[in-house]
């Protein structure tokens, strides 16, 4: 039984989104947002990322904790522009919701900004229902983190554009079938892109960047 008041948190969510994704369309900027559970290296992969990707594309980023400034301080040493939203200041949402990311967003210079990453915060349930105005969503999933997680959270591997199976420089450490883990993503979601990578020893990155690069380019006719 669905609850009404839930629908409508959810519809009034989706009306601002849209207004969000037409705002950020108009100003030139791709939007990704990047979610995961908590601990997956994906603070890591965006550092790695957000090098790879400069000078060429212009990238900033809106980080979501419920707590801490730590992510976004890791994420300034690459010198793209950070903002951070802490929820624990409006009860501590285990998600961003549109209307903070349009908050959020009017601390950036959007007309110097090709694409803006939302870091968003750890968990594979919340971030999931919620757009953002994003014109993508990606998903990090940690080896370590077993290979039935699609399984037992699949709308999140469902409603994402693309997932990046991470942290493979540990498999030869773990009773863990990395195989399997991408079999389980593509029985949810059929034919979405699968990147295998290392953050950490910088490995299987570059394929990302070119898929993400390829998404920026496309939405403006690059």
């Amino acid at each position: 039984m669905e609850i009404p008041v839930v629908r409508k948190v959810l519809d009034v969510n989706d009306t601002m989104a849209q207004e969000n994704r037409d705002y950020f369309t108009q100003q030139g900027v791709y939007v990704f947002n990047l979610m995961s559970s908590p601990g997956s290296g994906k603070t890591t992969l965006l550092t790695k990322v957000l090098q790879k990707l400069a000078p060429e594309i212009k990238a900033a980023v809106i980080v979501g904790d419920v707590c801490t400034t730590n992510d976004a301080d890791r994420l300034s040493v690459t010198g793209a522009p950070v903002v951070q939203i802490t929820t624990d200041d409006f009860g501590g949402d285990c998600h961003l919701a549109a209307h903070v990311i349009r908050s959020a967003a009017k601390e950036l210079d959007l007309t110097d900004i090709d694409l803006l990453i939302v870091e968003n915060i750890g968990n594979l349930v919340c971030p999931a229902e919620f757009e953002i105005g994003e014109d993508s969503r990606g998903v990090v999933l940690s080896i370590t983190e077993g290979e039935d997680k699609p399984l037992k959270y699949p709308l999140m591997f469902r409603v994402c554009n693309v997932a990046i199976l991470n942290k493979m420089d540990l498999v030869p450490y773990l009773e863990v079938d990395a195989d399997l883990a991408v079999k389980n993503m593509l029985t949810v979601h059929p034919e979405m892109p699968v990147f295998k990578t290392s953050a950490t020893k910088d490995a299987g990155l570059d394929e990302f960047v070119d898929w993400l690069k390829g998404e920026v380019n496309k939405k403006f006719g690059k």
